[in-house]
C-alpha cells in the first residue's frame, strides 16, 4: 500500500448533498469518511440542485486534517453522473475524492482517470462494488488505476442483483472476493453499513466479522454508530505493540522471515504491520 494513501479508514458516514448545513456536523461526528451524497439519496429532480449546492459548499466548506471528504456522484454510465463528473472537473476544487457508483468494469475507472488527468487534477477514487458484474471483473477494476484509494461493498444492490436476502452468510463470499482483490491492489476495503439502528450488538458482531475478514472500515447510517466502529477498526495496544516489534526485528535482521516468540513470520506481514503502524500515528 502506497505510504501517501495509508490512512485510518474505520468507518464513513453519508451526508445530503441538498443540505450543505449538514456538511459540519457530520465532519463533526467522529467518522473517518464523510461521504457527501449525490447519487441514492437525492431524487432525480433534485439532482442539478444538489449538484450545485454541493460545489459551492466546498468551496468555503472547513474541513478538518482527520476527515476525508468523498462526493458520491452519481452512477457514470448515466446522464447525471456525466454531469457531475464535468461539473467538479470545470469547478476549480482541488476535490480529494469521488466515489463511483455501480461500476461494471476496469474500462469505465480508466476513462475518469483519463478526465482526470487531463483535468490535471489528483482527485482519488473510491469505487463500490455493488454488481454481479463487477464481481466478475473485480480484480481488474481494482487495479485499473492508481487513483484508487478504496473499495466499498455495496451490500443492499449486491443482494438485489443476486436475489438473495441481505445477510452475512449470503454474501460472505462477495464480500471474501472483494477484499482479496482489495488486497492485490494494496488498498483499504470498507464494509456495507448495519442498517438496524436499534440492534448495537448486532452491528459490532457483524464489525468484528468483517475485520476478521480483512474489511479496513465500515459505514454507518447514524452518527451513533461511529464511535462504536471506530473502537472496533483501531489497532489495539497489543497489536500495535507486536507490529513495533515484528518491523523492529526484520529491520535488524535484513531477512526475509523470522521465527518471533515462537511463530514463523514471513516478510510480506510487514506490510500489514506498517499499515497498523501508520494508521495508529495519525490517530494521536
Amino acid at each position: 500500500m502506497d505510504d501517501l494513501k495509508i490512512r485510518p479508514r474505520r468507518s464513513f458516514i453519508f451526508t445530503p448533498g441538498l443540505k450543505p448545513e449538514m456538511f459540519p456536523k457530520a465532519i463533526a461526528s467522529g467518522a473517518d469518511i464523510v461521504c457527501i451524497e449525490l447519487e441514492d439519496g437525492i431524487a432525480i429532480h433534485d439532482k442539478d440542485e444538489a449538484r450545485a449546492t454541493t460545489i459551492k459548499a466546498l468551496k468555503t466548506l472547513e474541513i478538518n486534517e482527520s476527515t476525508e471528504i468523498v462526493v458520491r456522484i452519481n452512477c457514470q454510465r448515466t446522464k447525471h453522473g456525466l454531469l457531475d463528473l464535468e461539473a467538479f472537473v470545470s469547478s476549480g476544487i482541488d476535490l480529494k475524492a469521488i466515489m463511483l457508483p455501480k461500476v461494471q468494469s476496469p474500462d469505465e475507472i480508466k476513462l475518469i482517470d483519463d478526465l482526470l488527468t487531463d483535468a490535471q487534477l489528483k482527485t482519488e477514487l473510491h469505487v463500490i462494488m455493488e454488481t454481479n458484474q463487477a464481481l466478475e471483473s473485480i480484480y481488474e477494476i481494482a487495479l485499473s488505476s492508481k487513483r484508487i484509494a478504496a473499495l466499498f461493498f455495496g451490500g443492499v444492490d449486491m443482494a438485489a442483483d443476486l436475489r438473495c436476502e441481505n445477510t452475512w452468510e449470503n454474501l460472505l463470499f462477495a464480500r471474501s472476493k472483494i477484499v482479496h482483490a482489495a488486497a492485490s491492489a494494496g488498498i483499504d476495503v470498507l464494509d456495507v453499513p448495519y442498517l438496524d439502528l436499534e440492534n448495537m450488538d448486532g452491528m459490532k458482531k457483524e464489525a468484528i466479522l468483517a475485520k476478521n475478514l480483512g474489511f479496513s472500515g465500515k459505514g454507518s447510517i447514524h452518527p451513533k454508530q461511529i464511535k462504536i466502529l471506530n473502537d472496533v477498526f483501531t489497532p489495539s495496544e497489543a497489536e500495535i505493540k507486536l507490529a513495533e516489534k515484528i518491523v523492529d526485528e526484520f529491520e535488524k535482521s535484513g531477512k526475509g522471515l523470522l521465527v518471533i516468540d515462537g511463530k514463523l513470520i514471513e516478510k510480506p506481514v510487514l506490510r500489514e504491520m506498517q499499515r497498523k503502524l501508520s494508521i495508529s500515528k495519525r490517530l494521536k
